[in-house]
């Protein structure tokens, strides 16, 4: 995996959704803990600092999509809860009012 290029942040698109190439693939767990980055050379200590930004962008944007996906996922769970909540009212209105008709 290249680490050099540095990726693009998604752009943002209605809703807050973040939308990627099809070859873009996300970063899986063991991938940010088995990273290792090249030492910077020419005598200097430590690592190149290009090659950790890059990493980190796209931790970012990884980060971003799940709490995204996340927010989406409460969002409709409100959504559900709320039309199940009024469907159970309903019933109930329904059920007292066959139950007050006998």
């Amino acid at each position: 995996m290249d680490m050099n290029a540095r990726n693009q942040r998604p752009t943002p698109v209605g809703g807050g959704a973040t939308y990627r190439s099809a070859a873009y693939t996300s970063l899986l767990p063991w991938q940010v803990r088995e990273r290792r980055f090249a030492p910077t050379g020419l005598g200097r200590r430590g690592l190149n600092p290009d090659d950790v930004y890059a990493f980190l962008d796209r931790v970012a944007v990884d980060m971003a999509a799940v709490y995204a996906a996340l927010a989406e996922s409460r969002r409709e769970t409100v959504r559900i809860k709320s039309a199940l909540r009024r469907w159970q009212t309903e019933q109930a209105h329904a059920r007292n009012e066959r139950d007050q008709a006998r």
